[in-house]
């Protein structure tokens, strides 16, 4: 699978954000690599689903992602 310039991602998340977020939200993903050096994606995905009182259950998000790349 060629992934491009996110091949270091194998999974994805999707949210909506206001037009007036475009440019910080681009920003975000431009520099995402280097970002998530400093903060896992893991941890932030989570923050992210909190803050938008998404309901989960934490050990079924990353399922599938942890049986092929063994994150904790």
């Amino acid at each position: 699978m060629n992934l491009g310039v996110a091949s270091y991602l194998y999974g994805y998340g999707a949210f909506t954000h206001s037009h007036s977020q475009i440019d910080p939200v681009a920003k975000y993903i431009l520099s995402q690599e280097e970002h998530h050096k400093k903060k896992p994606f893991k941890k932030e995905y989570f923050e992210i689903l909190e803050k938008n009182n998404v309901e989960f259950k934490e050990e079924y998000v990353f399922e599938f992602f942890d049986a092929v790349h063994g994150w904790d």
